[in-house]
């Protein structure tokens, strides 16, 4: 039994696991994958107050670091089913089942899938979501990009220094990033930009060939390469936790301003709560006033 589950490693979680581990709380952090989520894979940040630059991998190092220090007790594992019984949160994953009197979830979102046949086989045989785990794969190649934001934005100029060239495709007119970001793209010589194209089928059975877009007109091109990086936004993995929480119709969980959702003792922070800005600041936010909120909730029932 532990005073306060935090389930997801990434800026909201581990922030969150700071604050209630400040305020004298065990606390137990659950994380499937990566530590840090969707930072962990940022080339460079450049957003974060008294930062000026550093690379999300060691931004999110820094986090864990100052946690384990704190006594945080880090577990791995994917969870199963979140119920209460009583007062008390049972969480159960693949390999335990874990005791809490609150939990704070701040699981984060996933990569949106393209939809398209055969995708699926072909992730790790050409398809990626991540150009800072998969770019260097492909230096001498041509590679396609797919995406319109910050985090597109953010891949291509990584990916242009060190892959061959790489065509960046827009489903809209235009890029939704932070301006500096375009300007820093439109400067490369071996980036191509091309706007207004339809995403309509993959080439390759066993390994990614070639892509098939169509444009506004209705007509087909053909982009042929080996990798195809996809950064078209995120969707938030909530469904297990539908029973305790309000979702959205998008799928986010509902909470008020103190981050508490419809169940006492269940609060949720980051990425995978309904909200309009999404950023690490913003994220860093939430955590801080989850914990605080929890804390409180926690304080409550001595």
């Amino acid at each position: 039994m532990t005073d306060l589950i935090v389930i997801g490693a990434g800026a909201a979680g581990m922030t969150a696991a700071l604050y209630a581990l400040r305020n004298g709380k065990k606390v137990t952090l659950l994380e499937r994958s990566n530590l840090g989520g969707q930072i962990s894979q940022s080339p460079r940040v450049e957003n974060f107050p008294t930062i000026e630059s550093i690379s999300g991998s060691e931004l999110a190092d820094r986090f864990f670091e100052q946690i384990t220090k704190m006594g945080v007790d880090f577990v791995f594992g994917e969870v199963l089913s979140l119920e209460k019984i009583g007062d008390i949160f049972v969480v159960k994953t693949e390999f335990d089942k874990l005791e809490a009197r609150a939990v704070i979830i701040a699981s984060g979102v996933e990569h949106r899938k393209l939809n398209l046949e055969n995708e699926e086989n072909l992730i790790g045989h050409g398809i990626s979501y991540c150009a800072l785990c998969d770019g260097a794969f492909y230096a001498g190649d041509e590679v396609v990009l797919i995406g319109d934001g910050n985090t597109a934005l953010q891949y291509a100029l990584l990916l242009s220094s060190q892959c061959k060239g790489v065509h960046v495709v827009t489903m809209f007119d235009k890029f939704f990033g932070d301006q500096n970001l375009v300007n820093a793209l439109l400067k490369k010589e071996n980036v191509k930009i091309t706007h207004n194209a339809k995403f309509v089928e993959l080439i390759g059975k066993n390994e990614l060939e070639g892509l098939v877009f169509e444009d506004t007109q209705k007509q087909r091109f053909t982009l042929k390469s080996k990798a195809l990086f996809v950064a078209i936004g995120q969707v938030p993995n909530n469904k297990i936790y539908s029973q305790l929480v309000d979702l959205s119709k998008d799928g986010y969980i509902i909470a008020n301003e103190n981050m508490e959702t419809k169940t006492r003792g269940l609060f949720v922070a980051g990425d995978c709560r309904l909200k309009k800005v999404r950023q690490l600041t913003t994220a860093c936010s939430d955590g801080a006033i989850a914990a605080t909120s929890a804390s409180t909730y926690l304080e409550s029932l001595v």
